[in-house]
């Protein structure tokens, strides 16, 4: 009975991490209780000043060299996917226990939680959270961890400012193709099962983080301070969004805007444009240039400085 306590708390918990009160009234498709709306209808905390999402200025970026590499614990396994669910807002991931990370900046070891996306209105319509110098992308992933500390207690994570550690996935449209790649279209598959609100079915085995996060190269990411994007707003957010995204092909982002629901009656909207607006800028710090960066921009000058040489001898010549 004690151990059942324990796991129901913990769902309780993974289900707070993400929308904070389900009772809240909010939304993101009617202006009566989209983000416009959400200072008023879900506390203070989404009118602070240190809210997310923001777009990432690379100009104003700054170089912190503690931001080593992150370890990534289970994020090869390809039965730690518990269940996937349509929430009414999102599509939304539960882990079973044992995802962790570490390294990367943080002050201790993370535990995973589960992973959710926003989108927006099918695969040629922005639909991230983030923007880079102003461009967002069609989808976004986030991967949301708490402290390994609090024991899977949200509760304790959202009063922590630094409780929350969040990883964003920028995701793009791999051209001239469809159904790929294959670990997204496994995913999306599970779509045709949760179309309406509350609706949540196993993930069986043979899907891992890893997989989902192909191509992309986790050494390389933006670092700041902010908040969760969705009611209530907790300003307890370390966000690490990568620098490269993920590649997906038109078709299986369609999905996710063509085949959900966000009630649980066939007849209602489809769930569209489920991101919350930019806000205000915070400072935000990367990593030193890489080993290759480092080797390019060389070759890049010595390149210049033939060219210049190239350009002298020809003036004396």
């Amino acid at each position: 009975m004690k151990g059942f306590i324990a796991v129901f708390a913990a769902s309780i918990f993974v289900v707070d991490v993400y929308c904070a009160d389900d009772t809240t009234p909010w939304c993101y498709h009617d202006p009566s209780c989209n983000d416009t709306r959400w200072p008023e209808i879900a506390g203070d905390f989404c009118n602070r000043s240190r809210q997310s999402p923001i777009n990432i200025e690379t100009r104003l970026v700054t170089v912190n060299e503690s931001l080593n590499d992150f370890i990534f614990t289970n994020y090869d396994s390809t039965s730690i996917l518990d269940d996937i669910s349509n929430t009414g807002k999102t599509v939304k991931v539960n882990f079973k226990p044992g995802v962790q990370i570490s390294g990367g900046g943080l002050s201790e070891a993370y535990n995973g939680l589960q992973f959710h996306l926003h989108w927006g209105n099918l695969s040629s319509v922005p639909g991230s959270e983030h923007a880079v110098d102003g461009v967002r992308t069609p989808m976004e992933l986030h991967i949301v961890h708490i402290k390994s500390s609090f024991n899977g207690n949200t509760t304790l994570a959202v009063a922590d400012s630094m409780g929350v550690a969040a990883l964003g996935f920028l995701i793009e449209v791999l051209p001239n193709t469809t159904g790929q790649p294959a670990s997204w279209n496994t995913l999306t598959n599970y779509l045709r099962n949760i179309t309406l609100r509350d609706n949540i079915v196993n993930v069986t085995e043979g899907l891992s983080l890893n997989d989902l996060l192909v191509g992309v190269d986790r050494t390389q990411y933006y670092r700041y301070l902010g908040s969760l994007t969705t009611p209530n707003c907790y300003e307890a957010v370390v966000w690490t969004v990568f620098k490269d995204s993920i590649k997906v092909s038109a078709d299986l982002i369609d999905k996710f805007s063509t085949m959900l629901r966000i009630s649980n009656e066939t007849s209602s909207q489809t769930m569209v444009n489920v991101f919350r607006r930019l806000q205000p800028v915070q400072p935000v710090s990367t990593r030193s240039s890489s080993a290759s960066d480092t080797s390019n921009a060389s070759k890049n000058w010595i390149s210049l400085g033939l060219l210049a040489l190239s350009m002298l001898l020809g003036r004396i010549y």
